[in-house]
């Protein structure tokens, strides 16, 4: 099983972390216990590396996450546009087959994100089939995926910016 124990996220060797960047939160109601704890292990990591601006949007689902990070991109200024978006959401599997239509249409959007705009969006949607499995995903055994989103998108800012760099470059 893939774990956060047997990766080198939490190394920071790749790079500077950008410490003016400007982070956009989008998190959903739904799971409110379980994603506001996502949100602050998000929010610690994000300010222990002294991130300068990080935005909060509450959304009614995940279903709509997509949305809400597009039309934010499409309505900042350019000087106001983040350095990278971050979903937040839990959704756990009842027994219609609507948790498979919001999963897999989160993660369509979300991966349309990445591949049209300019920032990256971190996916931290827990897509679980219970509450014990969300747990074990915000600080139990299987780590906590609020934080791992955090530094997943300081990394991808890094990145972001050694591949503008680079291309200026050549």
């Amino acid at each position: 099983m893939a774990g956060v124990s047997n990766s080198k996220l939490f190394d920071n060797s790749t790079g500077i972390l950008k410490k003016d960047a400007c982070i956009v939160l989008v998190k959903t109601e739904w799971n409110t216990a379980i994603v506001d704890e996502l949100e602050k292990g998000c929010l610690n990591v994000l300010h222990q590396h002294k991130v300068k601006k990080v935005v909060t949007i509450t959304v009614p689902g995940a279903f709509e996450i997509p949305f809400a990070i597009k039309n934010y991109w499409s309505k900042a200024t350019k000087k106001k546009r983040p350095d990278a978006f971050i979903a937040l959401g839990c959704v756990i599997k009842g027994d219609t087959p609507h948790f498979e239509y919001v999963c897999r249409a989160v993660t369509d959007g979300v991966l349309q994100l990445n591949l049209l705009m300019p920032v990256p969006t971190i996916f931290g949607i827990l897509t679980v089939d219970n509450e014990e499995q969300a747990r074990e995903r915000i600080g139990g055994k299987h780590g906590h995926k609020g934080e791992e989103a955090g530094i997943t998108a300081l990394k991808m800012i890094v990145l972001t910016e050694q591949q503008k760099n680079k291309i200026k470059e050549s």
